[in-house]
């Protein structure tokens, strides 16, 4: 018998393999409601309105955008869409008092939007950010898709995780995605 709160890489490996069966327990923690996935093609009329939805609530969003070189244009375009709201970038090759500024900005509520690497995969624990979108999902491994929802859904507000793709989905990619779901 192992137990792990997240499943690790070589777990996940055993169980889709076939080599051993896995038991996942479902049940959240109480006082929370478990992650609802979407996985979908990229539409940017989808990505505003899940946005809008998770701001009218007053929350906060992750849009995980993996590009450094097009993360500040990306930035650019949604603050087209939520010129009110506050937008952040936070990548790993920004200087780290920049970073841990922003950082510290989306713990205090200061941050609406915060665009983003996979940096926040490690160990970010904010309450107020009930939202993911991961653009490109199909571009990222199932336990690294595990530990990037998991970011998410620490409050007591429904979360909500969205992977979405731009290509069709086919083989490992495909099963990836289904898997997460």
């Amino acid at each position: 018998l192992s137990l792990s709160a997240t499943p690790i890489p070589r777990t996940l490996f055993i169980s889709l393999a076939g080599i051993r069966q896995i038991s996942a327990i479902k049940t959240s923690p109480i006082g929370r409601k478990a992650i609802k996935n979407i996985v979908e093609r990229h539409d940017i009329d989808r990505v505003v309105k899940y946005i809008s939805f998770e701001l009218n609530r007053q929350g906060q969003v992750y849009y995980l955008h993996n590009s450094v070189k097009t993360i500040e244009a990306k930035a650019k375009e949604l603050k087209k869409y939520f010129a009110k709201s506050k937008i952040a970038v936070g990548h790993g090759q920004m200087p780290e008092d920049k970073l841990a500024k922003v950082m510290a900005d989306v713990a205090a509520g200061e941050i609406d939007i915060l665009v983003c690497s996979t940096i926040i995969e490690n160990g970010l624990d904010i309450p107020g950010v009930n939202t993911l979108i991961v653009e490109d999902a199909d571009n990222f491994g199932l336990s690294q898709l595990y530990q990037l929802r998991g970011r998410i859904g620490r409050g007591q507000d429904q979360a909500y995780a969205y992977f979405t793709y731009k290509k069709n989905l086919a083989g490992d990619a495909y099963k990836r995605l289904q898997a997460i779901m």
